[in-house]
């Protein structure tokens, strides 16, 4: 059995026009790139600032500011806020992210019917552990987004229920770096912690340019990208049983092979795009009406891409 990672696989090459080099640039007018991790996935982040000698000091910023996020969204330390949340089935006092990014799913869970759902946490566990039919059963009744309680001081789950945060996480926290690097004045910037969150294009004349596995690419100005392949992790070594499960069936599935979305926010595109990988078209006609600014395109099984927007 391949070996199983919650964190969704996304193959996203950027053909940015910028050499990424291995360490910072010193010259004022290139940018400055910096490459780490962001809840276990590979980072980068390619800087332009007006100040030069201010980047270093903006990074360890970063640096530090990523270590307090995962502190809060990821299930693989026992400290983290979710971690706890989900032990104990309560968090008092939630820092503000956490609130944030339970707003945030529950949008995504309206506009994409449900087929977004954090609670589906021990169901996935099952599935990844080879649990047998009753097991799988009884995590299937623990699904149900809506059954959860949020608020600003409290969050509670019904007994038993877990969340996880894996597919908005990556977004929020490449949102909530963009908006600090804004308000440390930088321009012309790419912030790629697992989803991308672009702060204006390459230069004043031109867009990003990211290149999408399977073809295609993506031109980002002051946007945000978030890609899902279901197929890229697999529960089975046969790669039949993707990674996404339809919390309404209970069962492995995805009716896309690649679903990219365009948004304002990055982690409402992380959501969005794991929630319509599993949508039929037109469920992703009605969540793109539904949120304004959207746009979605899915890659079929054949390779043909339909655009939503």
């Amino acid at each position: 059995m391949p070996r199983i990672d919650r964190r969704r696989f996304i193959t996203i090459t950027a053909a940015m026009g910028v050499a990424l080099a291995g360490r910072p640039a010193l010259a004022a007018s290139q940018p400055v790139t910096w490459r780490g991790q962001a809840m276990g996935a590979e980072a980068t982040l390619i800087l332009n600032h007006p100040d030069p000698a201010r980047a270093a000091a903006i990074l360890r910023r970063v640096e530090a500011e990523l270590r307090r996020l995962e502190g809060i969204f990821t299930l693989y330390r026992a400290e983290s806020e979710l971690s706890q949340l989900n032990r104990t089935g309560a968090l008092a006092a939630p820092s503000p992210e956490l609130v944030e990014a339970l707003r945030l799913a529950q949008t995504a869970h309206e506009a994409t019917g449900g087929r977004f759902d954090p609670t589906i946490q021990p169901l996935w566990r099952a599935y990844a552990t080879g649990a047998d039919a009753g097991a799988l059963a009884r995590a299937r009744s623990l699904v149900g987004f809506r059954r959860i309680a949020m608020g600003e001081d409290r969050v509670v789950l019904p007994r038993g229920m877990e969340l996880t945060l894996n597919g908005i996480a990556q977004g929020c926290i490449s949102d909530h770096i963009a908006a600090m690097l804004r308000a440390e004045g930088a321009v012309n910037t790419l912030v790629n912690m697992g989803e991308i969150s672009a702060i204006g294009g390459r230069s004043a004349a031109a867009p990003w340019r990211v290149g999408l596995s399977g073809g295609g690419e993506v031109e980002l100005a002051d946007r945000a990208l978030a890609v899902t392949e279901p197929s890229g992790l697999t529960f089975d070594a046969e790669g039949r049983l993707p990674h996404l499960i339809d919390p309404a069936s209970g069962a492995p599935r995805a009716d896309w092979r690649r679903v990219a979305v365009i948004a304002s926010q990055a982690g409402l595109a992380d959501a969005l795009s794991t929630g319509l990988a599993l949508a039929p078209a037109p469920v992703i006609r009605k969540a793109v009406g539904t949120l304004p600014g959207i746009q979605v395109r899915a890659l079929d099984a054949q390779g043909r891409e339909s655009l939503f927007h």
